[in-house]
C-alpha cells in the first residue's frame, strides 16, 4: 500500500510542476513539455490505482500516450509554421490568434 502512495503522490508533485511551468513559462516549447508532465503524472496515477484497484489502468495509459503523441506532433508542427512566420516561440509575441 505505501508503494501506491508514494506513486500517488510523485503524480501529484509532477502534476502541480507541470501546472506551475504551464502558467509560469512564455516559451511554447516548455509549456508543451509541461503539458507531458501532466499528462505523465495521469498515467503514473492509473497505473498506481490499477495495481491497487484491480482494474486494467495500463490500457488508459496506452490512450494518453497515443493522444499525447498526436497532441506533441500536431502541436509541435503550429510551433514550427510561427517560429517561421514570427521567429519567436515567446507566448506573450505571438498575436496570431488575437484581434
Amino acid at each position: 500500500m505505501a508503494l501506491v502512495e508514494h506513486s500517488l503522490i510523485l503524480a501529484a508533485f509532477l502534476f502541480v510542476i507541470g501546472v506551475a511551468g504551464v502558467l509560469v513559462r512564455r516559451n511554447a516549447i516548455i509549456v508543451f513539455m509541461c503539458v507531458e508532465l501532466m499528462l505523465n503524472a495521469g498515467n503514473l496515477a492509473f497505473v498506481a490505482f490499477s495495481r491497487t484497484l484491480g482494474i486494467d489502468g495500463q490500457v488508459f495509459v496506452f490512450f494518453v500516450i497515443s493522444v499525447a503523441a498526436a497532441e506533441a506532433a500536431v502541436g509541435l508542427a503550429i510551433v514550427i509554421s510561427i517560429f517561421r512566420l514570427r521567429e519567436t516561440v515567446d507566448l506573450d509575441r505571438i498575436n496570431v490568434l488575437r484581434w
